[in-house]
């Protein structure tokens, strides 16, 4: 099942205090991006973010789900509501992440 254009509507909206978030449809699902640098996957209707110590140092509950048959596991993020909490958690995981490789020139 995929993720409703709504749903990933509410989540960019509630990333939104990290910075520019886009989102990218991809396999039928969607990754989320902060300032160009992916962060997450929202697979059927549902909120994942990368592992990263700065992320789980931040999490009210953790729960590693697998986003779809075979990924890796990510930090499951039940309550999508608090936009605040949301925001913060995408800043500092972004944060922790490596910046995006440079494209290469065909």
């Amino acid at each position: 099942m995929a993720s409703s254009i709504d749903f990933v509507q509410f989540i960019t909206d509630q990333c939104a205090g990290a910075g520019d978030i886009t989102t990218r449809k991809m396999f039928g699902d969607y990754g989320i991006y902060c300032d160009g640098k992916i962060f997450g996957l929202i697979c059927d209707d549902c909120f994942f973010i990368k592992v990263t110590e700065a992320g789980q140092s931040m999490l009210r509950t953790m729960e590693l789900r697998q986003p779809y048959e075979g990924a890796k596991n990510y930090f499951f993020i039940p309550d999508v509501d608090d936009r605040d909490y949301i925001s913060a958690l995408v800043r500092a995981t972004c944060d922790a992440l490596p910046a995006p490789k440079p494209k290469k020139k065909k």
